[in-house]
């Protein structure tokens, strides 16, 4: 059985009635809070200044999941078009639902896979990802495919965290041990825990020239009380510049979303499959981050890699 099919029954395992209805999952809502200016500010300066020469730019945002990202940026660029894809097509109705949500008209959204995009050879002008990339199996080829369907001149962009460079305090053991789960289920679902440090060996992999590519790094940070408890609805969420009211949110949600994956969610089912924890393991790891999200003193941050890639 290949990747794209394991991974194609893995998501409609994880398929939910309200993604189908056009709401968020719980996971979903924590990713909701992505914005292209809190998670893909390394492309914003650059993409201003293709906007001054080109108000009519194209754009692909790849795995735009529940799409805040995708009608952020077609808010930044009015005169442009934003077409955003998901190998997932039941968070396509939630995508544009939020795109209708926020009034944006000139996006778009289709199924789509990251290994074969739909689209004919230099139709973009701006292709991107975020957090994509960490959770597939040979990752130079999504590299080299979104290059492809992008035009000559144009910018590649590309965000994935590091889960090496985990940090949390306090060091709770059994938030100790989620880290490794987290990092053992990614690794057997044939992703890469450490992709934000290899962002650029996998562009030069593909033949990118290292004088087209622009490396930086960014951080990733929960340490307000609301945005602790959302430690206990998914994982990681909100850029070290998000504004205040955005960081409250993420807290909160990222303690709760971890509670209820661990005790009901299919981040529980896979790791069970994999055989890389036990019911007791789950619920004290879910007890541990509910401590978590109470303590003044508690804080949460990972480095994400970041690439440009100039064609």
């Amino acid at each position: 059985m290949t990747e794209n099919l394991i991974r194609q029954q893995e998501m409609e395992q994880d398929q939910t009635p309200s993604e189908k209805s056009g709401h968020p999952p719980a996971q979903a809502i924590l990713h909701e809070v992505r914005t292209a200016e809190n998670s893909a500010a390394y492309l914003l300066p650059k993409l201003q200044s293709m906007k001054e020469s080109n108000p009519h730019l194209t754009l692909l945002d790849v795995g735009a999941g529940s799409g805040t990202i995708s009608v952020s940026f077609a808010k930044l660029i009015p005169d442009g078009h934003v077409t955003g894809v998901d190998l997932n097509p039941n968070i396509l109705p939630r995508a544009r639902a939020v795109a209708e949500m926020a009034g944006v008209k000139n996006i778009e959204f289709q199924q789509g896979n990251v290994y074969k995009l739909p689209f004919a050879d230099e139709t973009f002008d701006v292709t991107l990802c975020h957090q994509v990339l960490i959770h597939i199996g040979t990752p130079w080829d999504a590299l080299r495919e979104m290059l492809r369907v992008t035009k000559r001149g144009g910018i590649v962009a590309a965000r994935e965290g590091d889960y090496e460079t985990e940090c949390v305090w306090p060091e709770l053991p059994e938030l100790c041990k989620f880290h490794k789960l987290m990092a053992g289920l990614m690794s057997a679902g044939g992703g890469t825990p450490t992709a934000g440090r290899q962002l650029l060996s996998w562009a030069l992999k593909v033949g990118v020239e290292r004088s087209q590519i622009t490396l930086s790094y960014s951080t990733w940070l929960y340490h307000t009380p609301s945005g602790r408890k959302i430690c206990c609805k998914f994982y990681y969420s909100t850029l070290l510049l998000v504004a205040a009211i955005m960081d409250l949110i993420a807290v909160f949600s990222l303690a709760q979303g971890l509670c209820d994956q661990l005790r009901g969610g299919s981040m529980r089912e896979k790791a069970l499959k994999f055989g890389l924890g036990t019911e007791n393991d789950f619920e004290e790891m879910a007890k541990a981050w509910e401590e978590w999200a109470k303590r003044d003193d508690a804080s949460l941050a990972m480095l994400h890699g970041e690439i440009l890639v100039q064609k």
